[in-house]
């Protein structure tokens, strides 16, 4: 299999969706693509390791698509070998009472990783962009102040939301937060595809809902939407990677594979060393435990 780098997926210029490809298997088949993959997550949970006893970062991985782009399976996949107390899902609905009571920003600020740990939002604050930009009336349940129509919400507005959201990201970037945001890029022929199959199969259809195909009628609307978003926030230090999402196998191993390169690049991510005077009488401390 060929090798996968990181600069091929990140939209470092003007991205337009449409240019775009939604399929790579890399000419392999599946059996290969699982093991690139297990022998990529070795090596991530390895990593995870040492970030936790380093704690001086964390990693924060948003995940965003459209409906059956393959968010749950991969987070699922990825993750695998990481060690339980070192990675944290946070799956964002419809915002509660609670949550309208406050800005925007402020139920993605408090589920933020803890330095040491990994946190993966699946879809993120840029629902904030997409969904409430494509239904502007959600808007008007923040009780935003000037905002008394959906005729008050105009560019300006969305510019703004742009703005907010790459100062928030920036702001924790500079606090140790590694960010990575991916964009599953699905092709509509393959989302009708996966919503028949979640009709067809008895254990899937719990996963269907009528409004799945409402929002499919507003598919373009959502692609200028995303495309927008990944262009005014993809930065250097919070980078929009754009996946191929028709076949789930391979998007896996290239989300993964831009994980481990992009991590690597932290050479100051090691295990802390013990203490001079710990490390000095490890032998009395060894001696001691051998003849108890």
């Amino acid at each position: 299999m060929k090798n996968i780098e990181a600069s091929t997926y990140k939209a470092t210029s003007k991205t337009r969706l449409a240019d775009l490809d939604t399929r790579e298997d890399f000419e392999s088949s599946d059996k290969r693509l699982r093991k690139a993959l297990e022998n990529i997550r070795v090596e991530l949970g390895e990593f995870q390791d040492t970030l936790y006893a380093h704690s001086k970062y964390s990693v924060l991985i948003c995940i965003q698509g459209m409906d059956t782009a393959g968010k749950d399976s991969l987070i699922r996949e990825v993750f695998k070998d990481f060690n339980a107390r070192g990675v944290v899902v946070h799956s964002f609905k419809v915002p509660t009472e609670l949550e309208l009571k406050h800005d925007y920003l402020w139920r993605h600020y408090i589920a933020l990783p803890e330095k040491g740990k990994f946190g993966v939002f699946n879809r993120t604050h840029y629902e904030n962009v997409l969904v409430t930009r494509v239904h502007p009336e959600y808007i008007m349940g923040e009780n935003i102040p000037g905002i008394k129509s959906v005729s008050d919400i105009d560019q300006g507005f969305w510019d703004k939301r742009f703005e907010q959201i790459n100062n928030f990201e920036r702001h924790i970037a500079e606090n140790g937060t590694v960010i990575f945001k991916f964009f599953l890029h699905l092709s509509k022929e393959e989302q009708r595809q996966r919503l028949l199959r979640r009709l067809a199969l008895k254990k899937k259809n719990w996963k269907f809902s009528p409004g799945d195909l409402k929002e499919r009628l507003l598919w373009n609307e959502y692609q200028k939407c995303y495309e927008e978003a990944i262009n005014k926030t993809s930065k250097s230090h919070a980078p929009w990677y754009v996946i191929p999402s028709d076949n789930k196998k391979a998007a896996r191993v290239i989300v993964a594979s831009v994980l481990l390169e992009e991590l690597k690049k932290y050479k100051d991510i090691k295990e802390p060393e013990l203490d001079d005077k710990i490390k000095a009488n490890l032998e009395e401390y060894k001696k001691q435990l051998e003849e108890e």
